[in-house]
């Protein structure tokens, strides 16, 4: 039996993992990550540093990247729920400007993978969440960019969560999507 189900999304290199889950009457178990599994799947990154986050409902991160050090991504939920987004800000791909987005949650235990160049972001639906991810590169506080989570070029449709969002100051003033220039993630 196979740990992991990969499932492309409509953009083909952003992912859903669903882990293989075995349960009884004590609990459950689940692998997260095998390295040849995600490697014979495509995913061949080295993760290089775990982040954990805890926002209560409305709580809206993102849509975030890094200009140098781009990160790839393996996301998942461990406690309440989130719509997870990513949008491809490679300036050579066919989806270049387009999302995708994922409910994860505690519940479904399902992941998202979102590789190098692309812009990353999470609104909480639930009453409190613990969003945990693996990342390819470390954070470099000089390499941030981001892109407004209601940037019209874009048009992510962000679910309703029953209450305001909640934003932080630097996520309130990201340049739009129409007006960056993205030749840094034209490796990519």
């Amino acid at each position: 039996m196979a740990k992991f189900n990969f499932i492309h999304t409509r953009i083909p290199d952003v992912m859903v993992i669903e882990p293989t889950v075995f349960g009884d009457a004590r609990g459950y178990f689940m692998e997260t990550y095998q390295k040849d599994e995600f490697a014979a799947a495509g995913i061949d990154r080295e993760f290089v540093q775990d982040n954990q986050s805890r926002s209560t409902r409305g709580v809206l991160r993102g849509v975030h990247f890094q200009k140098e050090h781009t990160q790839a991504k393996l996301v998942r939920v461990t406690l309440g729920e989130v719509f997870d987004v990513a949008v491809d800000c490679r300036p050579k791909s066919p989806t270049f400007g387009q999302w995708v987005g994922e409910t994860l949650s505690a519940e479904n235990k399902k992941m998202l993978y979102i590789p190098e160049g692309f812009a990353h972001g999470f609104l909480v639906l639930s009453e409190v969440a613990e969003f945990t991810y693996k990342c390819s590169d470390i954070y470099w506080p000089s390499a941030e960019g981001g892109i407004p989570f209601d940037d019209p070029t874009v048009g992510i449709q962000w679910p309703e969560c029953g209450e305001a969002w909640l934003l932080s100051e630097k996520d309130k003033k990201h340049t739009p999507f129409a007006e960056q220039a993205f030749e840094y993630f034209e490796r990519w």
